[in-house]
């Protein structure tokens, strides 16, 4: 962050420890208009799933599985259970990273620990939900997924607050392991509260023939996020595909990106960023660094202006150390065409109708290998976020 920016960070100290809070014990404890937000951000009771993971502010609300071939547990528990936990825990992501790392690994609230085991391919998603219900709370969480050889994991994470909080401090750790031609679409939808403060802190290790795709939207106001995942291509013909999503709203400072490492030939990885400002900052980072022959990567960064208030920095990066590589990228940041509206709007709409529309193509990526569902449900929250704009 640039020293403008360093004094809107958030201090852990002015914020309640999560373990302080009353958070209930069963989802029968939470009420209806709760129950809809945690719909809302893609955490939804209804829709066919593997397993369910609910955590709110420090507590595990509910946990449970259903193919044998999936373990998922609070990840305090899996670290009780298995011994071997320790040749992962923090090796994707240092604890000696930066403050937050620190601060996670000195006091840990919880988190979630899903493997799928060897050759299971789950039909259905898992969905997790990492719950903020109480005012002025940081809560601070550790996620190991592992994806052991041949397998396959659709997994979906709604990050919320309580409809009537507004502050609140989110840190949230997260390890990602891609065996051997394992396959991990992971998905983030982040619905935060207007004066929250989210810092992710994500490693992503991918071995010979797996495939890592995340898929990252946060579509309202928030105070601050800042995630910049790091994934590793360790194997050959490994594959890494970031896409986001992005509206920055007046008062949002978004500084989002991905760092991916191709170390083996023939890996492959892609970025791509649309991010629109309505009067907020979107800063979009991207990194790829080439370290082995026979590597093709590309990143995309693209930004859509809509108010003078506000600001987009593309900020696209290519490290290559072999001549046989194949790295591209494009940046492009701009207004709506005004040609475009009024196309539109010869054809009956209105000038506010035809750029909300101009916004939602605009926002709708599509990434290869994400299921039919996952994308019905993002272009959904985009079409709710364009009809807010």
């Amino acid at each position: 962050m640039s020293e403008k920016n360093r004094s809107l960070e958030p201090r852990i100290e002015e914020f309640r420890p999560a373990k302080e809070a009353q958070a209930p014990r069963s989802l029968e404890e939470l009420s209806p208009e709760e129950l809809a937000r945690l719909r809302e951000a893609g955490f939804d009771q209804e829709a066919p799933k593997e397993g369910e993971f609910l955590q709110a502010d420090a507590r595990v609300v509910q946990c449970r599985s259903l193919p044998e071939g999936l373990e998922l547990l609070p990840v305090t528990e899996a670290l009780k259970k298995y011994d071997w936990i320790g040749d992962y825990w923090w090796k994707a992501v240092p604890a000696e990273k930066d403050e937050y790392t620190k601060a996670t690994a000195e006091d840990l609230d919880d988190g979630y620990f899903i493997r799928v085991l060897p050759g299971y391919r789950l039909v259905y998603p898992v969905t997790t939900c990492l719950y903020i219900r109480t005012p002025q709370v940081v809560q601070k969480v550790h996620n190991l997924i592992i994806v052991e050889e041949g397998a396959e994991l659709n997994l979906i994470t709604a990050c919320t607050t309580h409809p009537g909080v507004r502050s609140g401090f989110h840190i949230g750790v997260s390890e990602f392991y891609v065996k051997r031609n394992g396959k991990l679409t992971f998905t983030m939808i982040h619905q935060w509260s207007e004066e929250t403060h989210v810092r992710p802190r994500t490693g992503v290790i991918v071995e010979e023939g797996g495939t890592y795709i995340s898929t990252y939207v946060t579509l309202h106001q928030v105070a601050t996020i800042q995630a910049y995942p790091n994934c590793r291509l360790l194997g050959p013909g490994a594959r890494a595909t970031f896409g986001s999503v992005v509206i920055a709203p007046e008062g949002s400072l978004l500084d989002l990106g991905a760092r991916v490492s191709l170390e083996a030939p023939g890996t492959r990885a892609e970025i791509i960023s649309r991010s629109v400002s309505t009067g907020g900052e979107s800063i979009a980072r991207g990194h790829l660094i080439g370290q082995a022959p026979e590597i093709k990567a590309h990143l995309e960064c693209q930004g859509l202006m809509l108010s003078d208030k506000g600001a987009i920095k593309a900020i696209p990066q290519l490290d290559a150390y072999y001549a046989n590589v194949d790295m591209s990228h494009e940046a492009a940041v701009g207004k709506i065409a005004q040609e475009e509206i009024e196309y539109l709007m010869a054809r009956g709409l209105s000038e506010e109708e035809a750029t909300s529309l101009i916004v939602q193509g605009f926002l709708n990526v599509r990434i290869e290998g994400l299921p039919a569902e996952l994308q019905k449900r993002i272009d959904r929250a985009v079409e709710l976020a364009r009809a807010g704009l």
